[in-house]
């Protein structure tokens, strides 16, 4: 088919194709009720008239043409009058009829808009009644779409005034620049306000169509933009305004889920912040309670005695033990404490969530590679994962070898089953903080320690972890940059079908047994994988349901790929150190 051309010389040969067009496409044609068709479609007046149209409003357009006049209506009018008294023609009567036709007087009207080229609406008069003493005075007009003005009012307690008491960056109001925080609103479509609740003015700007039309005094020194710094934040929990009884005004507040991405706008308001969702095209920011406002809120909330997390972790099976230290059902009446993780003030403080400042990162080529860390409850599959990931590619991926105090055996390589150290040693690293989680276990300590996975991420692979999920925040450094990867079971119903014929291990070191997954290991699961999600999900960056071993790895190793290759969000202290 030849190429279109919508040239102002073309025109002959745009209607030759519109006519060729049915033959053309003759071979294509399976009935005669299609061939009809088409040659109806493409043999109609009105399309040739319109491609007519069309070439000639771009031959001028080409020309850049510039109106002669912009009073065609006027002139028509008078010469309407100027014709009413020469002695009737044919012609004359016709041009007069023409003349008067409604469609010739509002294209001549269109016209002379296009050529004034004057669009700015009209602004209403200045009010009468202004007092020769009142102050000076605004008068704005916003013409309100179903956005939001982006104000929010308030009374002063000591005069009793309706101020405007914020702007919200990138709504209607800021982009006008016509408003600004403490002008005085006295009326809103001439209706006063000096009586009303900010509620009930709240109510006619909410009624109100079209134009709004408001009464202001200005500030006494008004607004100057503030210049802060772009900032993004990580949102550690859920937020819905409509739920929120502190707010100021609930339409101007802000939802957001746990781990969406926020572009901080303002922080001129100690307990509010204004902000906008990451990538969002409402360009509108909306009200979010601020980081130390939460803070004091969720302080409250809860217990004093929950806010510092338990340095050691008690032997009930729900709280999940890592699989390679796991104790046996008899082992675990007897003992005490199996894991203690490092003791760290500064975390404990701040186990309060509420938003983490993030920046963009990216992996450069050469650069370590970031620890991954699984997480996940006992039976879930974190051991078949990693091996799956080990198999598939053994110079790329690598797990750390623990350190035990107990004597090696016939068998054993130093290095490679264990890393094998007398207690004494053991101990001294254990008070110099050298490990991520310890145990004993019959008089013998294990444990995993930081230069375990230094050794692996020194040897440019990728560093396989799966730990208790309160130790995560003891990895989160810049050293370590750690992927937390949350594996949670499926529903119950599920697992009764997909774990049918599978095994748990009961039993500790080399020698543990394995049995059949029973109902109670089963709600055990879910149970723990919902008190893992509920305590820390703020640290996971991507959650794989294992409802399929294979569906899930291969998620897993996709997900992986994506944090060597793609753009993350990760904390602002990580490439700020």
């Amino acid at each position: 088919m030849p190429a279109l051309s919508t040239g102002s010389g073309n025109y002959s040969g745009l209607c030759e194709l519109l006519c060729a067009l049915p033959s053309q496409l003759q071979p294509h044609v399976h009935s005669q009720d299609d061939s009809t068709f088409l040659h109806n479609m493409f043999g109609e007046r009105s399309l040739h008239s319109l491609v007519k149209i069309h070439e000639r409003l771009q031959h001028y357009e080409e020309r850049s043409p510039a109106p002669i006049l912009d009073s065609a209506g006027s002139l028509a009018t008078d010469l309407s009058e100027e014709l009413q008294g020469k002695s009737a023609s044919e012609e004359i009567s016709e041009l007069l009829n023409l003349l008067a036709k409604p469609h010739v007087k509002s294209l001549l009207s269109v016209h002379d808009t296009v050529a004034q080229k004057n669009y700015d609406p009209e602004l209403p008069p200045l009010p009468d009644d202004i007092d020769d003493d009142e102050v000076s005075v605004k008068i704005i007009r916003l013409v309100k779409n179903k956005e939001p003005l982006g104000a929010t009012i308030k009374r002063d307690e000591h005069t009793g005034a309706i101020l405007i008491a914020r702007i919200m960056r990138g709504g209607a109001a800021d982009r006008s620049g016509l408003i600004h925080v403490g002008d005085v609103l006295r009326e809103v479509n001439g209706v006063p306000v000096d009586d009303k609740k900010p509620d009930e003015i709240i109510h006619i700007l909410s009624q109100s169509q079209g134009a709004i039309t408001f009464k202001l005094i200005p500030a006494i020194k008004e607004e100057t933009p503030s210049k802060e710094p772009k900032m993004f934040v990580k949102t550690l929990f859920d937020y819905e305004p409509a739920e929120d009884k502190a707010i100021p005004c609930k339409e101007a507040g802000l939802a957001f889920k746990r781990g969406d991405i926020l572009h901080i706008m303002s922080q001129d308001d100690a307990n509010w912040w204004q902000a906008k969702q990451d990538g969002h095209a409402n360009p509108r920011a909306g009200l979010i309670p601020s980081k130390q406002f939460q803070e004091r809120r969720f302080a409250l909330r809860r217990p004093a005695a929950s806010v510092l997390q338990p340095q050691k972790i008690s032997n009930r099976r729900s709280s999940g033990f890592r699989r390679s230290f796991r104790l046996s059902r008899r082992d675990k009446k007897t003992n005490k404490s199996m894991y203690e993780c490092k003791k760290s003030e500064q975390y404990d403080m701040a186990d309060v969530a509420t938003y983490e400042e993030v920046t963009p990162h990216r992996r450069q080529s050469g650069a370590k590679h970031r620890l991954v860390v699984l997480v996940g409850p006992t039976g879930v599959g974190l051991n078949e994962l990693k091996r799956k990931l080990l198999i598939s590619d053994p110079q790329h991926f690598s797990v750390t070898v623990p350190h035990t105090s107990r004597p090696k055996r016939n068998q054993e390589n130093e290095g490679v089953e264990y890393h094998f150290i007398s207690k004494n040693i053991f101990e001294t690293d254990i008070h110099n903080n050298k490990f991520i989680e310890h145990g004993e276990y019959k008089g013998n300590y294990y444990g995993t320690s930081l230069d375990s996975v230094r050794s692996v991420l020194s040897k440019n692979k990728v560093c396989l972890l799966d730990v208790q999920p309160h130790t995560i925040k003891h990895l989160r450094t810049a050293e370590f940059k750690p992927y937390v990867v949350f594996v949670k079971p499926p529903p119950v119903e599920r697992l009764r079908e997909s774990r049918r014929n599978a095994k748990v291990s009961s039993g500790k070191d080399d020698k543990g047994s394995a049995k059949s997954f029973s109902e109670e290991d089963f709600l055990e699961m879910v149970s723990t994988a919902q008190q893992m999600e509920s305590q820390h999900g703020h640290l996971f960056e991507k959650i794989i349901v294992n409802d399929d071993l294979t569906a899930a790895f291969s998620e897993l190793k996709m997900a992986l790929k994506k944090v060597e290759t793609d753009t993350h969000w990760v904390p602002i202290s990580w490439t700020h150190s």
